[in-house]
């Protein structure tokens, strides 16, 4: 018992169905001291999550939050704590996570218990679908509790579940199964194999818990059906490499001296060892000026990777920031190297660039790079954008790869960087298909979430829901088109309105409208990336779209927050539940004493 308060109960419940996860975690503690203390309730969750409900019962009195847009939420905020005012409950933490956190006075010998929901869509990276959860508890807890239960059409191929804390006496309590479509997970560890040793009251569970699994691919593709809504996942397998042309444009301006250019060029030298004979490939530095290592792009054959590695270790620090130069080089390379082929005709380009810096020679209006390179690469290719460290416009990054069908990723300053754009390079390093199109039964569906993609990689799936128009619908035809390494490639599926519904049904743990659910948390994250590029009313267009699924469908977004309303030396105050925006960085957390006498969880 820490300062009188009991955590006494603890039980994170997750049902997945079709990759969509919904997670609820319920606290229950109670104050054993005989004067009121503060108790707070520590969750972290992934940033890709939707928190969708928070309560909390205080002596049998139920707190709901509320989840309204922004502004309004603000309003009631602030107008409800003029004075004083109370701090976010939910904040940046880490690289994955979010934390949400709130404290609550509780009279002697009250209970309380707090109930966290969220929901998201589990990504197939690397070949498998993660479902991570961290477990800090500060005390030992009487019933301690996750259990995990994953339904999937398809079938389950594998499951694995791990923490980082395991121990082989823990390992016992970890149960971990699946046959045919369902999995199941659970982890009940007693109150004496909590202990970090013997007759201690510390609890050695803090770090990591992590479930992973991957489905059964006979088809390719797997459409799914339940009322009125359907979701198409794709991840062809045994498919010929696409053969591809890569262009590497690295930072090598004076802030990247020291660690950082030590591990990027580990990271390359690295990269190099994985590419295939049939590769093309090139770098180009830029600092102040522009260096590439060859005029064309070249083949990546052993004798001519020996040559690159030569070039990646005597890459050295020099100069200023030329974004757009460096980019524009790039683009050019790739573009004649097409034009003239140089390049075989069936393989495909990608464009990865490093930063750790804002443009400050050359072109350095964020505009009019974006401007340029959108004009340069003509949608012919997809750009990828990686941000090292934090003093660099990451805003303009994930705008500029978003508008080339790339995507931006932060490579975090820590020892494990190098591992990080290794990490990057193997999701991109396997194209099976380019220009793929998903195409469904015309005037039969409407609200599609995005169906046309550059490229489909190895390890990962595209996913595909929409609304169907006709209710009275007999059968649905899915075809993708693709072009592959040897020919163009026609996946078709059809199937049975009626009898995937009631197979889906029957199954009892799911929870029904789950396929409605998997689809507007899609649109909303498709909405909310698509207007990071707009402006005027084409982005007011999109927000209001964006907030009205995000309100329906009561998820807390970057367009909506949750007031929470809870009890305070016996009155009500409000407090915030916001979406805290990547790009920034994570403020340093200023621990008040009201935090530190008693923290449920530990803060990181």
């Amino acid at each position: 018992v820490l300062n009188g308060i009991e955590v006494y109960s603890t039980k994170i419940t997750c049902k997945v169905t079709s990759r969509f996860a919904h997670n609820v975690v319920v606290t229950r503690a109670v104050n054993r001291a005989d004067t009121a203390k503060e108790i707070t309730f520590d969750v972290e969750l992934p940033k890709t999550a939707f928190i969708t409900n928070f309560t909390m019962t205080i002596d049998g009195v139920t707190y709901s939050g509320n989840i309204k847009e922004k502004e309004v939420a603000k309003k009631q905020y602030d107008k409800a704590v003029s004075q004083g005012k109370t701090a976010g409950l939910v904040k940046a933490s880490g690289r994955k996570l979010e934390k949400f956190t709130v404290s609550v006075n509780v009279a002697a010998g009250s209970k309380v218990t707090f109930e966290l929901i969220y929901e998201e869509l589990l990504k197939r990276h690397l070949g498998k679908y993660e479902m991570f959860l961290k477990i800090q508890p500060k005390q030992l807890i009487n019933h301690f509790e996750i259990e995990a239960d994953i339904f999937e059409p398809q079938g389950i191929s594998s499951l694995d579940a791990e923490a980082t804390f395991m121990t082989n006496d823990l390992l016992g309590v970890l149960t971990k199964s699946f046959s045919g479509k369902k999995g199941h997970v659970s982890f009940k560890p007693t109150l004496d194999q909590q202990r970090s040793c013997l007759n201690c009251t510390t609890s050695m569970m803090n770090g990591d818990f992590t479930i992973t699994y991957d489905v059964v691919r006979e088809s390719p593709a797997n459409v799914q059906i339940v009322n009125g809504y359907f979701v198409h996942f794709f991840a062809p397998k045994d498919l010929p490499v696409v053969p591809k042309n890569v262009v590497f444009v690295i930072d090598v301006s004076g802030s990247m001296y020291g660690r950082k250019l030590v591990q990027t060029k580990e990271a390359l030298l690295k990269i190099l060892e994985d590419m295939k004979e049939e590769d093309y490939l090139n770098f180009i530095l830029f600092s102040s000026e522009i260096t590439t290592w060859k005029d064309t792009l070249i083949k990546a054959t052993p004798e001519n990777l020996k040559k690159a590695k030569e070039f990646v270790k005597n890459i050295k620090d020099e100069g200023l920031t030329n974004i757009n130069d460096g980019l524009m080089r790039g683009i050019k390379m790739l573009n004649e190297a097409r034009e003239t082929n140089v390049v075989p005709k069936r393989s495909t380009s990608l464009i990865i660039m490093l930063t750790d810096g804002e443009a400050n020679v050359g072109e350095i209006r964020a505009d009019k790079i974006q401007e340029n390179v959108r004009n340069a690469i003509g949608g012919k290719f997809p750009l990828y954008n990686l941000g090292f460290g934090y003093d660099l416009n990451y805003n303009l990054l994930e705008k500029m790869a978003l508008e080339n069908h790339g995507l931006a990723r932060r490579i975090y300053e820590d020892s494990d960087a190098d591992l990080q754009m290794q990490g990057f390079y193997d999701e991109v390093a396997n194209p099976l298909l380019v220009d793929v199109e998903m195409q469904y039964p015309d005037n039969a569906i409407a609200d599609i979430t995005q169906n046309n993609y550059q490229h489909f990689y190895d390890g990962s799936e595209i996913v595909v829901a929409g609304r169907l128009m006709d209710q009275d619908l007999n059968s649905f035809t899915a075809n993708v088109k693709g072009q592959g390494a040897l020919n163009d490639l026609t996946f078709t599926e059809e199937v049975d309105v009626k009898e995937t519904e009631k197979a889906l049904m029957e199954q009892k743990y799911i929870f029904g409208d789950f396929i409605e659910r998997l689809w507007a948390y899609l649109t909303i994250q498709q909405l909310l990336d698509k207007r990071k590029n707009v402006q005027g009313e084409e982005k007011d267009n999109l927000t209001a779209q964006a907030l009205e699924l995000s309100l329906k469908y009561h998820f807390v977004t970057p367009l909506t927050s949750m007031v929470v309303t809870k009890p305070q030396d016996n009155e009500e105050q409000e407090a915030l539940a916001d979406k805290p925006l990547e790009g920034r960085r994570p403020a340093l957390h200023h621990t008040s004493a009201r935090e530190t006498r008693h923290p449920l969880f530990q803060h990181q």
